[in-house]
């Protein structure tokens, strides 16, 4: 309506789809250059995706079968509130396997953030049980522990939460220093090894103004990267992904996804909340959908 009131509309997204469905033309700028402006009748995403990209992009998400699946992670009728006393997680049950990708599907504030850091620690949960079972066939009660109780038991379990900057990484502190934050309580000291932090940026291709540069002064889909990187380094058992493409990238997200697929291969229980049904269809084993608090 606005365009058709006379009104010059400019639009900055990642997202291609909206792109295509709402305007005339397309401007691409990639690493703060000017590539091309292209009609939009023109252009579909894949050539849209090798524009923004500078190469060739493949847009199919890998999805491979699950090997040696077995019960990695059970809950059974958890129940939290958040602080006004409202009920978040209403008598939630999951079963989460070995070598899966479970996706969480809900509309944004259905208890997905609350699901994640109630299995991770950091949501104190009223009733029921989270069970992590090991591969002797023991098995913990992780309700009750928080986040450094869970780390100090041994417990190999990671967190990419959905807030990158405050809850995942210190934005005044640079790349190599937010990398090596898991190792500062390993007795080791803080300066053990800034080699490995910046080999893993490298190879997921990080792009940050310097190497000292605080984090916030780099895109989202790099933060995004230095996060999820950081936390597969790991090599948990249980991995838990929030909205990890959010914001992010045509490419970034599809390396993401990468990401996701080969830590499943590795025989990890992976948890995967996202906000886009496509690829919660394309990217996940089994799907669970959460609405109001309740499975």
């Amino acid at each position: 309506n606005m365009r058709d009131d006379g009104c010059s509309i400019i639009i900055i997204t990642h997202k291609l789809q909206e792109v295509l469905a709402l305007s005339d033309r397309v401007a691409i700028l990639r690493k703060g250059q000017y590539i091309d402006t292209v009609e939009t009748a023109q252009a579909n995403v894949q050539s849209l995706s090798e524009m923004m990209v500078g190469a060739k992009v493949d847009l199919n998400i890998e999805r491979p079968k699950p090997e040696n699946v077995k019960p990695r992670l059970i809950i059974d009728g958890i129940n939290c509130k958040d602080k006004e006393n409202v009920k978040t997680l209403d008598d939630v049950d999951l079963t989460v396997n070995t070598g899966e990708i479970l996706g969480i599907a809900g509309i944004s504030g259905s208890g997905q953030k609350e699901l994640l850091e109630a299995i991770a620690g950091l949501q104190n949960v009223e009733s029921g049980s989270i069970r992590l079972l090991d591969d002797n066939g023991g098995e913990m009660e992780l309700s009750g522990m928080d986040s450094i109780s869970i780390n100090e038991a041994g417990i190999s379990l990671a967190f990419v939460p959905e807030d990158r900057i405050g809850m995942g990484l210190v934005g005044d502190m640079d790349m190599t220093d937010n990398m090596m934050i898991r190792s500062y309580r390993n007795g080791k000291g803080p300066f053990l090894d800034r080699k490995g932090p910046r080999a893993l940026a490298e190879k997921m291709e990080v792009m940050t103004p310097s190497i000292s540069a605080p984090v916030r002064q780099m895109s989202g889909g790099n933060v995004q990267k230095v996060l999820v990187g950081r936390e597969i380094a790991q090599h948990p058992k249980v991995l838990l992904v929030a909205f990890p493409s959010r914001g992010v990238d045509i490419n970034t997200s599809h390396v993401i996804y990468q990401l996701l697929n080969e830590q499943k291969k590795k025989g990890v229980a992976v948890i995967y909340i996202g906000e886009d049904l496509d690829v919660l269809l394309e990217l996940s084993d089994r799907l669970m959908v959460l609405c109001h608090g309740k499975v």
